[in-house]
């Protein structure tokens, strides 16, 4: 397999010729040899480069759930909405000042009775200042890192993406934040329940005033926003579990690990980077200080990121960041005992070229 995964092709040998055509002469043996040293060699960087970080070469993962496509939307009375998760998080305080100087969208409260500066929520809502359709285009942009826009077009999402750019932290690649957003619907239900059904949200408006609904568009936004941002976790594990495949294969059959330690360093510090994003720095294992005393607004949360499969997807992925935990382990050790062993080694070559000499000292007075 590492053989073939490597796809080796030296000195006009084509890879048939190589590996599956027996010879017995010693010449044809020699490019043979030659190729397995190269192969060695180019190994590790050929099999780490595969995954790169641009996630064109990532396997594309099943999506969770078949939204809506082509469906029988009536357009004078749904909308869509987009959620995109671009970096790791997101400057609030310059975003929020530098919305107010461009002055297309404006900075505006979660809900009526939550304070622009309150921070509550670690999110920023802003309204479009020019409303060109009935519908009001909203934005909220949260500090993890995820955006979602309501009734926004296609054009104006990607300038609002080129606009973040400057006030994000460790930014993802493009082909993974194009690869990995969401795209719903959403249209107003004359009832008083708010929910999701087949891609499409359904607020309810009956017996609600502005900031109710208002409310229900944040919270289905901050659940959405979460699944956004646990999909682009999800593809960074993938690329993480493909780049230390090999680290395994090497342990079943033998073979030295190709790695330093150094590189494991290097390979734990990312694992345990991407473990602290999903359980540390996102509200994926538990429910935001916002809804503590708004029950009514949790029970829609909750509901909504069940539609998203958010804890199972988080369990799944704690369980695969478990396994990639025990395998950086035991190659760590493995890498220390053989340390210790080329020691004790060179120790002993030591030990036998003193007593050598010893012998020549004693011999050479006698």
């Amino acid at each position: 397999m590492n053989a073939a995964r490597c796809a080796i092709s030296c000195k006009g040998l084509s890879f048939n010729n190589i590996f599956f055509k027996r010879e017995n002469t010693f010449s044809s043996l020699i490019p043979l040899i030659f190729c397995n040293k190269l192969s060695r060699l180019n190994f590790h960087k050929t099999r780490f480069t595969q995954c790169s970080d641009d996630g064109d070469n990532v396997k594309k993962r099943t999506r969770l759930r078949k939204y809506v496509e082509g469906a029988s939307l009536n357009k004078a009375r749904h909308w869509n909405v987009v959620a995109y998760a671009t970096a790791e998080g997101y400057d609030l305080h310059k975003l929020r000042k530098a919305l107010a100087e461009q002055a297309l969208y404006i900075p505006s409260e979660l809900t009526s009775n939550e304070p622009l500066e309150s921070g509550v929520g670690c999110a920023l809502h802003a309204v479009a200042k020019y409303q060109v359709t009935p519908e009001n285009r909203h934005i909220y942009c949260f500090e993890e890192g995820s955006v979602v826009m309501w009734n926004v077009s296609t054009v104006e999402q990607n300038s609002i993406i080129q606009f973040l750019k400057p006030y994000e932290v460790k930014s993802y690649h493009t082909g993974i934040v194009q690869e990995e957003m969401e795209l719903m619907f959403y249209t107003y239900n004359q009832s008083k329940r708010t929910y999701i059904h087949d891609g499409i949200m359904y607020i309810g408006i009956i017996d609600k005033d502005l900031e109710s609904i208002a409310s229900d568009r944040y919270t289905l936004s901050n659940a959405m926003s979460l699944s956004v941002k646990l999909g682009v976790l999800e593809v960074l594990l993938d690329m993480y579990i493909c780049e230390t495949e090999c680290l395994s294969e090497d342990l079943k059959i033998g073979n030295p690990v190709r790695l330093d330690q150094r590189g494991i360093l290097r390979k734990s510090g990312e694992l345990f980077a991407l473990r602290h994003s999903i359980n540390l720095s996102t509200d994926l294992l538990d429910t935001p200080d916002f809804y503590w005393d708004r029950e009514n607004l949790e029970s829609l949360y909750q509901r909504s990121c069940y539609y998203f499969s958010i804890p199972r997807r988080t369990k799944v992925m704690n369980e695969k960041l478990n396994h990639c935990v025990e395998l950086i382990q035991l190659v760590t050790s493995h890498l220390s005992d053989r340390h210790h062993v080329r020691l004790e080694l060179m120790i002993i070559v030591l030990i036998l070229v003193e007593v050598m000499f010893e012998i020549l000292h004693y011999f050479g007075k006698t």
